[in-house]
């Protein structure tokens, strides 16, 4: 973009912001408790008056600036303006429309498909597509509520579920191999993309200006904290759930820890629990049940592929010990089984927790594409855990995820995925790949700037196995390569091995990403952690402490409101 540019799209932005101000102060002074903005007295007119190009401004900052006036134009009583609410929600409540009639049409995509692989693949963009209704569906219910400033509370849940929602798009369409059939689900999606965007740059947008306008909008400093908002209630010390969630959500987080838990189910392979197998207990939880769900799963390797689904919420699961309880399988990619499928244990429902068990995928490296452990659990959290594989070992999918004390292994591309995630005091094991490949620990897939997703590696280890280990100058290994075009990952505070090479990061193709990628690292050790002769890409960065403060469990995943009440300890912000 040309400076011109730059200070034109400054100056329309600076313009919207100062004229919906005026509309905001006055519904908050009006009605702090109002949920609906109603436009009436000469003082209102007057201020509607003043922000005759509000949409306008307003949809210069999205990507499809034309879609995007044609949605806020429907909320709109002149065609020029709208509030920030409205705005939200008409975003949100156009892009679900738009979800509705393409899944009708996407089932007749492909029907006569004989093909293995593509026709699970299109069995898997309906289950996405699903997933992406559902997500779109709780981002609508959540901003219908109350007003402006539930928008502003709720923005990181928002974003939250949006990006989930591009998560499963990109997740259908690189499932297909057939040029035909991905073109045809692409070109069938484009329009659901395009508002799925918007809807993201309108919310991120209107909360900047939210934010940053709080004295003038007569809010509290203390309802503020890190990423825009104190997180915890400011009420009695016994209530410290965040303030802006509501029951469902307080439940979600009532977590037991494995020492004092009576578990709900005990799975046991020799017959002493009440399953035999994993997936039997799972499918055996109630429909409709109080608090969180808990199983204990006694040590043993269990041959089976595990899903916990999207309706299974609050389930708590833990081992003897991550080499004592193992669940082990070997689908892959080679064989005809897409990526998503392959996994040996996928936790989708929100408020997954695991303590103590080990995943892997006994493929190999010659199956390519193996995962051990898919997540797409929001508020998802695993400790004292071991995910072991080759290529594709954890696919941390979607939405927001924490993990401690773990240990990852794997060679190509193993720790990917599209979620917003952080991964805290973990051993990083690199192995020995196939003859012809090359070593990458992280390939993120964060496809648009608006999107608050990405990775996090804080105050871990990276270091090889004991086969690498004697070839680890021969064999090239990287920090990471950028797998979509926004991809962002952040390694701060750890131990890096002399496995990785100088440059540190590896391209995907050519300069694809370079530019808009975001890598950064600070206050590493080690004799790979010296960023002399790191990549000279205009979207890498080496650190200083404020740039990587948004980076922190607190502020990135907003740790501290959840993870606390799971009894897994973790730093909130840097260690040092």
């Amino acid at each position: 973009m040309t400076t011109l540019k730059k200070i034109i799209v400054g100056a329309i932005s600076t313009i919207f912001l100062l004229a919906v101000v005026i509309g905001i102060v006055h519904n908050v002074i009006r009605s702090p408790k109002s949920d609906h903005h109603h436009i009436g007295s000469s003082e209102e007119k007057i201020n509607v008056a003043a922000v005759t190009k509000s949409i306008d401004s307003l949809c210069q900052l999205t990507d499809y600036k034309e879609t995007c006036i044609q949605t806020l134009n429907s909320v709109s009583t002149d065609n020029k303006t709208t509030d920030p609410k409205l705005a939200v929600t008409a975003s949100i409540k156009s892009t679900l429309a738009e979800y509705g009639q393409f899944i009708a049409k996407s089932k007749n995509i492909g029907n006569g498909t004989t093909d293995k692989l593509n026709k699970q693949a299109l069995s898997d963009c309906q289950e996405l597509l699903a997933f992406a209704n559902s997500e779109l569906q709780d981002a609508l219910d959540s901003s219908e509520k109350g007003d402006a400033e539930n928008i502003r509370r709720r923005s990181k849940d928002l974003n939250n579920w949006l990006s989930a929602v591009m998560a499963y798009q990109v997740t259908c369409i690189d499932g297909l191999t057939h040029p035909e059939l991905k073109s045809e689900m692409t070109n069938g999606m484009n329009k659901a993309t395009e508002l799925t965007k918007n809807a993201l740059a309108i919310i991120t947008e209107i909360t900047k200006f939210l934010d940053s306008m709080k004295g003038a909008l007569n809010l509290k400093d203390n309802v503020f904290g890190a990423g825009g908002r104190k997180l915890l209630n400011s009420g009695s010390i016994g209530d410290r759930y965040p303030y802006w969630f509501g029951a469902a959500e307080r439940k979600l987080l009532q977590a037991a820890q494995t020492k004092k838990v009576t578990p709900d189910a005990v799975v046991a392979k020799d017959g002493s629990g009440d399953c035999n197998t994993i997936q039997q207990c799972i499918d055996k939880i109630p429909a409709v049940r109080e608090g969180r769900y808990i199983i204990h799963v006694k040590a043993g390797v269990y041959h089976e592929n595990v899903i916990i689904g999207k309706k299974t919420k609050d389930v708590f699961m833990y081992g003897d010990g991550a080499r004592r309880t193992t669940v082990t399988a070997s689908l892959n990619n080679v064989d005809g089984v897409t990526t998503f499928n392959s996994a040996t244990f996928a936790a989708m429902g929100s408020g997954f927790i695991c303590k103590s068990m080990g995943f892997s995928n006994t493929a190999g490296a010659i199956k390519h594409q193996a995962v051990a452990l898919r997540v797409q659990s929001d508020l998802s959290a695993f400790f004292n855990c071991r995910m072991d594989a080759y290529q594709d070992t954890l696919y941390a999918h979607a939405h927001r995820q924490f993990y401690r004390n773990c240990v990852i292994s794997g060679t190509v591309d193993f720790i990917f995925g599209m979620s917003t995630t952080v991964i805290q005091n973990c051993l990083i094991i690199v192995r020995k790949p196939m003859d012809n490949q090359q070593n990458i620990v992280t390939a993120n897939g964060r496809n648009y700037k608006y999107q608050e997703s990405g990775f996090v590696i804080q105050n871990c280890r990276i270091v090889p196995d004991r086969f690498l280990s004697p070839v680890r100058t021969k064999i090239r290994s990287y920090l990471g390569r950028p797998w979509k075009e926004n991809s962002r990952t952040v390694i701060m505070e750890s131990q890096i091995g002399d496995l990785i090479q100088p440059e540190g990061w590896l391209e995907w193709n050519g300069d694809f990403a370079l530019k808009t990628l975001t890598y950064g690292e600070y206050n590493n050790r080690g004799p790979g952690a010296d960023v002399s002769k790191r990549v000279k890409w205009p979207g890498y960065h080496v650190f200083k402490k404020n740039d990587v403060l948004p980076y922190t469990v607190d502020s990135f995943i907003s740790g501290s409101s959840w993870i606390k009440y799971s009894g897994i300890p973790f730093i909130s912000g840097l260690k040092n």
